[in-house]
């Protein structure tokens, strides 16, 4: 046993560890994951934590529950540097724990923060309740996130920046779509890409991947987000999956008036045009469906395609 919370610890890297299979893919993964343990330990050093075994789930950051030397409980997490993890602790610094976890501590050094624990910390994806009722919480979640003040420094990096480069990616892989793809879809994708950023309305620090099990059931608000993947932005970018991953659209025999209607439900919870929110949707399907099929998915880029298609023309793109 360690001293850390009597654990092996074997146990703070079990092998069935999901985030350990799909950072193993690559070989920055592989090297980063050789260190893992030394981070880890370096972190629990750095704040004097007691060490649970890790949680299960996500696919580049190590997480387990901690406890600070006074007792409270608290999460450390240690990622993978990549760039979406850039603006993770700034957003949460800027937010304040307004319809996000609090920000603790940050160590840019060892990849690691000390963020709050959510207790009981139920996945909205799992809340037993009508989905309408879960989208309609989903958006208070969102809106407290969206009215923080941008940071004085600029925070997380701008959409119109990302969205270029991702437009840009789908055109180049649109020179090689598999079988059955629609070219006219996917170039309406790139093209929405390039101008949803730039026709907001109103600029926000967006949470970036607000789909439902990165909202968690906690006593100090009832919802909070958690795991961002933040820029600054178009507010309409965030509730994709929300519309798509809550009880699925899809599953039901006709998708189109269930996506539709969640969309209303949607915009006016959010103060946006569901039109828009749809026509984000088709964006960020295409772009989603092409990062498939150029990883060895042409099947779930197909039907990621699909999706992106009703979205379209429901939005009337």
């Amino acid at each position: 046993m360690d001293d850390t919370g009597g654990h092996p610890a074997t146990d703070r890297f079990p092998p069935g560890l999901t985030m350990l299979r799909t950072v193993r893919r690559t070989a920055d993964g592989r090297s980063w994951l050789a260190r893992l343990p030394e981070l880890v330990r370096a972190a629990e050093e750095r704040w004097g934590l007691r060490l649970g075994a890790p949680y299960d789930g996500g696919s580049c950051s190590w997480v387990a529950p901690a406890t600070l030397p006074d007792g409270a409980p608290a999460v450390l997490k240690v990622g993978l540097p990549h760039r979406e993890a850039d603006g993770e602790a700034p957003a949460l610094r800027a937010w304040a724990g307004e319809g996000a976890v609090r920000l603790l501590d940050h160590d840019p050094a060892l990849g690691a923060l000390l963020i709050e624990r959510c207790a009981p910390g139920t996945p909205l994806a799992a809340a037993p309740l009508p989905p309408e009722e879960r989208l309609t919480l989903a958006a208070e979640v969102l809106r407290g996130l969206w009215a923080v003040p941008r940071p004085a420094d600029g925070g997380p990096e701008s959409m119109v920046a990302v969205c270029d480069e991702w437009a840009a990616l789908v055109e180049e892989r649109a020179a090689h779509l598999p079988a059955g793809y629609d070219a006219g879809l996917v170039a309406l994708g790139a093209r929405l890409l390039r101008t949803l950023p730039r026709g907001a309305r109103r600029t926000a620090v967006v949470h970036g991947d607000a789909n439902p099990g990165n909202l968690l059931a906690a006593r100090r608000r009832p919802w909070l987000a958690i795991d961002p993947k933040p820029m600054t932005g178009d507010p309409a970018y965030d509730p994709w999956p929300l519309l798509l991953q809550i009880d699925d659209p899809f599953t039901h025999p006709d998708p189109g008036p269930v996506l539709h209607a969640r969309a209303r439900l949607l915009g006016a919870a959010l103060a946006e045009d569901p039109a828009r929110l749809l026509a984000w949707a088709a964006a960020r399907g295409v772009e989603s469906a092409l990062h498939e099929a150029a990883h060895g998915d042409p099947a779930g880029g197909a039907d990621a395609l699909r999706r992106a298609w009703v979205a379209a023309e429901l939005a009337g793109c």
